[in-house]
């Protein structure tokens, strides 16, 4: 998608198609209690795998993506604050928007309409809006820590590492103090800052490294082993329950944040191609924000209707297969999404680089 600055990285739509489709298959497959394929099914014999299984990763290439992506439209430039925050706006609340109506008509007909405003009212600051909307929450966060992490990128990357030890350091005493961080680590800023922050690093620093391919081959390596572990160990509901005790979730979002830092940085200096095939993946990326938040209206009914008068799909394989027509059919519908909904309330941005 192009930037209001009028940049346009094909490989970083990729990454996004690639990041939407986690979260579909993750959802396709499992819903949230374990249907039609239980938890307990793990894919030991194609590793790689794992990361499907562990779909709620794709979230976290969606963070790191945006702070790559911030960090590389605007390097060392100023922003006028007013005008990016606007541009945010146009860009994330026309679709969350008409999904708050939606659910909020679906809760009105059930009678729960009440707590439902509640928890939007909440969501300015909790990770309580619908359909994957709590994420937008810890995007704003972001937006809002934005400008201080500009400030301090231009003074040294130095302070961006320290940010990342920091949130690491600060987890683990939260850990110390409950005994468990898993929420805090999945639903909020003091997990996610880390992805957003490595983004950034990855976009300063990355050109720098000699052995690039050699960073994002072990960087995927590194990512497949350990979510292979992770999820033959429990996984996310799993470890050994819901929320977890286990300390893995201190250093959890930082290992995410590492991987995905090295291979946004790979693949936007590799990917070149322009065709027919990359522009209809980028496509797709174009659309990952309708379909991130559409999706869960529909992906739970379609897995069971597979599940329930097709076949049987209890098998992790073959729910995998089922979920990528699944996710190309739900790509298509939100292309209208996209032009109806998104693409008018984008024609409305303004620069917000300034001049120096």
């Amino acid at each position: 998608m192009r930037s209001s600055t009028g940049q346009h990285y094909l490989a970083l739509d990729h990454l996004r198609a690639l990041a939407a489709f986690l979260v579909f298959a993750w959802h396709f497959t499992h819903a949230a209690h374990g249907y039609p394929v239980p938890f307990d099914q793990t894919p030991f014999a194609f590793p790689p795998f794992s990361l499907l299984d562990e779909g709620h990763t794709g979230v976290a290439l969606f963070m790191t993506l945006s702070g790559y992506l911030f960090a590389k439209l605007l390097g060392h430039q100023q922003i006028d604050y007013k005008f990016f925050m606007l541009n945010r706006a146009l860009r994330l609340l026309p679709l969350l928007v008409v999904v708050i109506v939606v659910v909020g008509a679906i809760q009105f007909s059930q009678g729960t309409l009440v707590p439902y405003l509640k928890s939007i009212a909440q969501g300015v600051l909790m990770p309580s809006l619908p359909n994957g909307g709590w994420s937008i929450t810890v995007e704003f966060h972001f937006y809002l820590l934005l400008p201080a992490l500009l400030f301090l990128a231009r003074k040294s990357i130095h302070y961006l590492v320290a940010i990342v030890v920091g949130a690491v350091l600060f987890r683990l005493l939260c850990h110390t103090l409950t005994g468990s961080v898993q929420e805090l680590a999945y639903w909020t800023l003091v997990g996610r800052i880390d992805q957003f922050v490595l983004g950034m690093l990855s976009a300063y620093t990355f050109a720098a490294f000699r052995n690039k391919g050699l960073l994002v081959l072990a960087a995927t390596t590194g990512l497949v082993g350990f979510y292979t572990w992770f999820d033959a160990a429990g996984g996310f509901y799993g470890l050994p329950s819901y929320p977890s005790p286990s300390l893995t979730w201190v250093i959890l979002p930082t290992i995410e944040g590492l991987a995905y830092a090295a291979i946004i940085g790979g693949y936007d200096a590799w990917q070149q191609s322009t065709n027919l095939l990359s522009r209809a993946i980028g496509k797709v990326g174009e659309y990952s924000y309708s379909i991130y938040l559409l999706h869960v209206f529909v992906v739970f009914h379609a897995a069971d209707l597979v599940h329930t008068r097709v076949m049987d799909i209890s098998n992790f394989y073959l729910a995998v297969a089922w979920a990528v027509p699944a996710f190309v059919l739900m790509a298509l519908a939100c292309a209208c999404s996209y032009h109806w909904i998104e693409l008018p309330f984008l024609r409305y941005r303004r620069s917000y680089v300034r001049s120096t």
